[in-house]
């Protein structure tokens, strides 16, 4: 088997392996790094259905990061995939209403990113030996809400890393700051910054590319790297998940061998339903890769018109972690849809920093015809959430409603009742009063974390530790920049002096 070898998006000049291209987190032309080919699974997907979240890791990860040996890897995966998730099974699939939720929520912060974030940095440490790098890494990231947590978690108190989270100040839930502000650990820095999470993004791609920033970082002895699904090493262990929940799926005897489910994928930033293109590229049989959009309905837009416009109005709603209006892993698409082509996809993106939006030839739609694109109002994801407790008992976050409402328009629309698995990407106690907004009624005088004692009762589910640990905790990080100002903070807790 050769090498899977990657290059940017954006020029292919520039050619690593798979620990550089985890280490270096993006291009250094701006582009993300994506693999010269992705092989099919060596394995029969019922041999797979035999082995259990982490045996399944190795089998599809070893196919993608082809640079790190056997021992390597699975050293990096029994460390990730251990006792920090509170279900044996790492992502257990339920089955509610006319779908199966695969619950990706069970990590140390209660959110899908904990799947990737909990293995990224033994990916990172161990590529940085393989690299002989001896600068200090520095996880640099902007997060809508769970990214972050999920990276502070991980990379806390990690030898030779330091972490830097911006977040919009405004624009995550009163658990998912909390989360964030009160993290431990010497290394970890939390910035609110005065905006949305675009400009967040915006601003952590700018500091990546500054080339005398750097320098000035090298010759401090530092140097960047990303925990956003921007990295590949966030990317290839999302592909995981979805191999196991079809092969969960083979060993209940809900499907035979080969037989094609949907899966649905409520997504901003479009990382975890990449992620199930990659695993359908590796051989898995998935039909329909169905994208759910709340009301920043981009991805919505750009599926139904070939063109991509990010010049609208940025709502804030429910589903914070789907408020985005730049989805970076789209680029990845496009190279792919594009014939690889890294000077038509560099054009693209020019076109979009410089005008806000493009739009794809006809010959690169026609290669869409996989994806299907749809959204849930604010009252729509309402809607879903009360639907289906009241006729399960079955209870969902917003985000994971958002992509239940869209099944449900999917259906309506096309009849296809093929077996679906919905990716469940948080927690309800993430969201509680969105959620008990939605079933019951939310006591206007009630916090977040009196709300998640009252549905705790209601639905008759433990609240998390992930939540109940941090009710009382103390704030750690209560620092709010200008989007101007982000390098001076990030210089500032770096200690660096121009």
């Amino acid at each position: 088997m050769r090498d899977v070898i990657y290059s940017s998006t954006r020029g292919d000049a520039l050619k690593v392996k798979a620990s550089e291209a985890i280490l270096r987190g993006l291009g250094p032309d701006g582009g993300l790094f994506v693999p010269d080919h992705v092989p099919h699974l060596e394995h029969s997907l019922e041999d797979i259905s035999k082995m259990n979240y982490q045996q399944t890791a190795y089998e599809v990860m070893k196919l993608l990061l082809t640079d790190y040996t056997e021992d390597e890897l699975k050293y990096c995966i029994e460390h990730a995939y251990d006792s920090k998730f509170d279900t044996k099974e790492i992502a257990p699939l339920t089955k509610a209403g006319d779908a199966y939720y695969l619950e990706l929520y069970h990590g140390k912060t209660i959110a899908f990113k904990d799947m990737a974030l909990s293995i990224l940095p033994y990916l990172m440490t161990t590529a940085a030996k393989k690299n002989n790098v001896k600068n200090e890494i520095v996880i640099l990231t902007a997060t809508s809400g769970d990214t972050g947590k999920a990276a502070l978690a991980g990379f806390a108190d990690v030898e030779g890393t330091r972490i830097i989270v911006f977040y919009p100040k405004h624009g995550v839930s009163p658990i998912q700051e909390k989360q964030m502000v009160t993290q431990k650990g010497d290394n970890t820095c939390v910035i609110g910054i005065e905006g949305n999470f675009d400009d967040a993004q915006s601003g952590v791609k700018k500091l990546f590319t500054d080339e005398k920033l750097a320098e000035i970082m090298n010759n401090a002895g530092f140097q960047f790297s990303s925990a956003n699904s921007i990295n590949i090493g966030r990317l290839v262990p999302q592909i995981v998940y979805y191999v196991y929940a079809y092969t969960r799926l083979l060993a209940q005897k809900k499907i035979t061998d080969g037989q094609k489910i949907n899966v649905v994928v409520p997504t901003g930033n479009f990382g975890n339903i990449l992620a199930a293109y990659y695993a359908k590229q590796m051989g898995l049989p998935i039909a329909k890769l169905i994208c759910a959009s709340n009301s920043n309905k981009v991805l919505y837009d750009f599926f139904e018109s070939g063109s991509y416009d990010r010049n609208r109005e940025f709502v804030l709603t429910s589903s914070p972690s789907m408020d985005i209006l730049i989805s970076s892993n789209l680029e990845r698409l496009i190279y792919h849809i594009a014939g690889n082509d890294a000077k038509k996809d560099s054009e693209l993106m020019t076109s979009l920093s410089q005008d806000g939006k493009y739009s794809i030839t006809d010959s690169m739609r026609s290669q869409l015809v996989d994806f299907y694109g749809n959204y849930a109002t604010e009252e729509e994801t309402k809607d879903a959430i009360k639907s289906l407790y009241e006729s399960t008992g079955y209870v969902i976050d917003t985000h994971t409603a958002v992509a239940s409402k869209v099944y449900e328009k999917y259906r309506k629309e096309t009849g296809d009742e093929t077996l679906t698995v919905i990716a469940s990407t948080a927690s309800p106690f993430k969201f509680t009063r969105s959620v008990m907004e939605a079933i019951d009624k939310a006591d206007d005088n009630a916090d977040d974390f009196e709300l998640a004692d009252i549905l705790s009762q209601k639905a008759n589910i433990m609240i998390p530790e992930a939540v109940t640990s941090i009710r009382n905790a103390e704030v750690r990080h209560d620092k709010v920049v200008e989007t101007q100002d982000m390098e001076k903070a990030v210089k500032e807790f770096l200690g660096i002096c121009d």
